[in-house]
């Protein structure tokens, strides 16, 4: 029985890894300097459209959508549709711990599926307000 409970963990644990590579992922430092360095990359929010609205994101990020549903990730493909593959895309959502995150993953995956080969995670370890917002980095609210 052990044995069976743990073949089941293993199972769930390879499951269960990210769809990128360690080199796909960057800290919230590392965009806020790129964005301080004048250089604005394409940066989009893939989380719940509530947050983006009524909180404060990214400053200069697109809302690409929830990619924790169908509909979200139509608008994300909707939204990098005519991007050249090759473009540098960063990804963020923050709207929870980054490892229970349900968009980042999905976002990651439909990008990657589109065929585009330059894609950043941006890692919100805690949340959006902890790792971005309360650190001073480059951020707006969007008028409403």
């Amino acid at each position: 029985m052990k044995l069976l409970f743990v073949l089941v963990a293993i199972l769930l644990l390879d499951t269960a890894q990210d769809p990128w590579t360690a080199k796909e992922v960057v800290q919230p430092k590392t965009l806020a300097e790129l964005m301080e360095a004048k250089k604005q990359p394409a940066v989009y929010y893939v989380g719940f459209a509530t947050l983006y609205r009524n909180g404060a994101h990214i400053a200069g990020a697109v809302l690409a959508g929830p990619c924790s549903k169908a509909e979200g990730l139509d608008a994300l493909r909707k939204t990098v549709g005519e991007l050249p593959r090759d473009k540098e895309i960063f990804i963020y959502c923050g709207c929870c711990p980054f490892v229970k995150c349900p968009n980042i993953r999905p976002a990651y995956s439909a990008l990657h599926d589109m065929g585009f080969s330059d894609i950043k995670v941006v890692m919100m370890e805690t949340n959006l307000h902890t790792d971005w917002i309360d650190k001073g980095y480059p951020s707006e609210k969007t008028a409403q």
